[in-house]
């Protein structure tokens, strides 16, 4: 059975459509691909706070507590705020003064990162990340009876933390019905279809230090993403290495023992969240993050550890051996 296969880039990534065969009345799995490239488009142009005229970024300068906003957007900041519910504050959508004064103010898309072996020479002591305080995201609400979204003027959104995950739940929400299909927005992937459940897509998770291949996942539904250091890391105006997980406690990156972390979700949006939860949260609170759903860890010796469901061995055994020799 056939897959229309379309990748190209964006968000500052790269962006790959796996579709197989369309339901009774469906667009063809080529128009579909198309539609949902629009999509992507749209996505990144009104959610890019590197874009000063995107929807996002008219937001973040409104003056007003109630912002009218487009079903686009109050999904977004939906998403956001279900993140970090769901990781107890870790994954923090308001963080964005803080990361530009990290030295993220601009798209490092296509930039070279600095050397992850290095920034770990020279990484401060390792400890988890803690919840804000006094966490900003509480004052964030969406209406969407009214079509506006609510907060207090200067609380700034951000929606790296689940920006692709969203994206690719949003171009799955397209293609239920379709045979079979993969949704991969920048590592973070959306899987689907009821041949798949016969026939289970393989993802392959890249080891952050080395960049080969770390652990072979065969998956039928659901979502699955990574968090890595190794993607983007900068040297900060005072020389030090810098990244872009920061501790929403201090408004710093944070060196937690982890350099990546791999989770399973019902959405993509939940294998964010959870990923950049697990690896937030060191060894020890990730293990607990990853337990339900499953997941891997990568610490800074390289060892990579299955948690959860992954980390159970398969059950295997002989058939038993009837007295006639036959097998049961």
């Amino acid at each position: 059975m056939s897959e229309h296969d379309l990748s190209f880039d964006a968000m500052g990534s790269h962006v790959r459509f796996l579709i197989g065969e369309p339901p009774a009345g469906g667009l063809p799995a080529r128009e579909a691909a198309e539609g949902a490239r629009e999509l992507i488009a749209e996505f990144d142009r009104e959610l890019s706070r590197f874009k000063p005229d995107s929807e996002l970024s008219r937001l973040n300068a409104d003056e007003r507590e109630r912002v009218p906003a487009s079903a686009l957007l109050r999904r977004a900041v939906g998403a956001g705020l279900f993140a970090a519910e769901r990781s107890g504050g870790l994954v923090d959508p308001t963080l964005l003064r803080e990361i530009e004064a990290s030295g993220y103010a601009s798209s490092r898309a296509g930039m070279a990162g600095a050397p992850l072996d290095a920034a770990l020479a020279q990484a401060p002591p390792r400890r988890p990340a803690r919840p804000a305080a006094e966490p900003r995201w509480r004052k964030i609400a969406v209406d969407d009876e009214r079509g506006e979204i609510v907060r207090p003027p200067g609380v700034l959104f951000d929606t790296g933390g689940t920006g692709k995950g969203l994206a690719a739940d949003l171009v799955a929400e397209r293609l239920r019905g379709y045979s079979r299909f993969v949704v991969d927005c920048g590592g973070d992937i959306r899987i689907g279809g009821e041949d798949a459940l016969v026939r289970p897509y393989e993802v392959y998770v890249e080891h952050p230090l080395t960049g080969g291949r770390a652990f072979v996942l065969r998956l039928s539904r659901g979502g699955v993403a990574t968090s890595g250091l190794n993607i983007r890391i900068w040297r900060d105006g005072n020389g030090r290495y810098a990244h872009h997980l920061l501790d929403p406690a201090s408004g710093e990156p944070v060196w937690t023992g982890l350099v990546g972390a791999t989770a399973l979700g019902d959405s993509a949006v939940e294998a964010e969240t959870l990923s950049k939860a697990a690896l937030l949260s060191g060894p020890r609170g990730a293990r607990e993050v990853l337990a339900e759903q499953g997941g891997l860890i990568v610490h800074d010796s390289g060892r990579v550890e299955p948690v959860g469901p992954l980390a159970r061995p398969p059950r295997v055994r002989l058939p038993r051996r009837e007295p006639n020799g036959a097998s049961a």
